[in-house]
């Protein structure tokens, strides 16, 4: 019984260690740390069989990758003759909507005529010489422009005036600012038609006819100090009609005023304006000879004298020499 009982030699392990209960197995994280390796002897490096299972690992990995870099289609031969065609940029849709403002002759399209003229004084007052030129590039205005802009104007002082009866003070204060627009009109314009600036004494006189017409129809104001507006233009227009004929008289011998009946017209504006046109009936009768008809002291002066001699002009015969000898 004791022979049986007693402890049998164990044979010796090839791993000692196993065998020590007290000896601790080293964990995942000691195993896995590189540098608890590199201070283990070289003896033990040898012997251990995790670290000759993490160099098998290591060495069937690289065998594995060399294999698949073998076999990769990058090292084909079909692929590495084949190049690859780029990719299409992305093209921009031609037709996306955007907003943008109107060009400008699209925009000056839309403007009228008053608010046309407002954006055009509005930049050559900031800028001058914008100003300067447009009066260099801007036709010459005619009569009739001229004429149709002081209708406007008259139109407008017609519709200031007020509905019904009223006082003519009240009226006249309803009204001063259209009328006062309408005077300075007329004054500018009739320096625009007036020797030098004006060269031609047809286009001048053409001028004073239609503006004397605008002159007869302001307003006749009770007030006496309402009544100098109208007296100012009268002077005014008198004093270009005197300034146009005496000019006209210098060329081709007043052919112009003998030719276009003026000293009728003139005649008639003076009766229609009470009188008040005496400067311009005193010019025309000094260089014409007689004024409207009315016959004068001398024979030479009257308008049969003065009619025949003008005929003759137009037929050519004035001056022609006298046939001698038998009639």
């Amino acid at each position: 019984m004791n022979v049986l009982l007693s402890p049998q030699p164990q044979p010796p392990s090839f791993f000692p260690h196993q065998h020590e209960t007290n000896r601790r197995s080293p964990s995942r994280a000691t195993v896995c740390d590189p540098e608890l390796w590199t201070r283990l002897p070289p003896a033990k490096l040898r012997m251990s069989p995790f670290h000759t299972s993490m160099a098998s690992n290591r060495k069937r990995k690289a065998e594995d990758d060399g294999d698949e870099m073998s076999v990769s289609p990058l090292n084909s031969p079909a692929t590495q003759s084949r190049q690859l065609a780029p990719r299409p940029s992305k093209k921009v849709r031609a037709n996306e909507l955007a907003g943008r403002p109107l060009s400008l002759p699209r925009l000056l399209e839309t403007l009228d005529i008053t608010q046309l003229r407002t954006v055009l004084q509005t930049i050559c007052e900031r800028q001058p010489e914008i100003g300067e030129e447009v009066v260099k590039s801007a036709p010459k205005p005619s009569v009739d422009c001229a004429l149709q802009v002081l209708k406007e104007y008259q139109d407008k002082l017609r519709d200031a005036f007020p509905y019904g009866d009223s006082s003519s003070d009240y009226t006249y204060y309803r009204v001063k600012q259209q009328l006062i627009a309408l005077i300075d009109a007329l004054v500018d314009f009739t320096h625009q038609f007036l020797p030098p600036n004006e060269t031609s004494a047809n286009l001048s006189l053409q001028y004073l006819d239609g503006a004397t017409k605008v002159a007869h129809s302001l307003p006749d104001w009770e007030s006496q100090s309402h009544r100098h507006h109208k007296e100012n233009v009268y002077y005014e227009i008198s004093q270009a009609w005197a300034l146009v004929i005496n000019e006209a008289s210098k060329k081709g011998a007043g052919f112009v005023l003998h030719s276009g009946g003026w000293d009728q017209k003139l005649a008639k504006h003076n009766q229609q304006s009470g009188g008040r046109l005496g400067a311009a009936i005193s010019s025309m009768a000094a260089n014409v000879g007689w004024v409207g008809g009315s016959s004068g002291s001398s024979t030479s002066n009257t308008p049969g004298n003065q009619s025949s001699i003008l005929d003759h002009l137009m037929a050519g015969n004035y001056g022609a020499p006298v046939p001698v000898g038998r009639w």
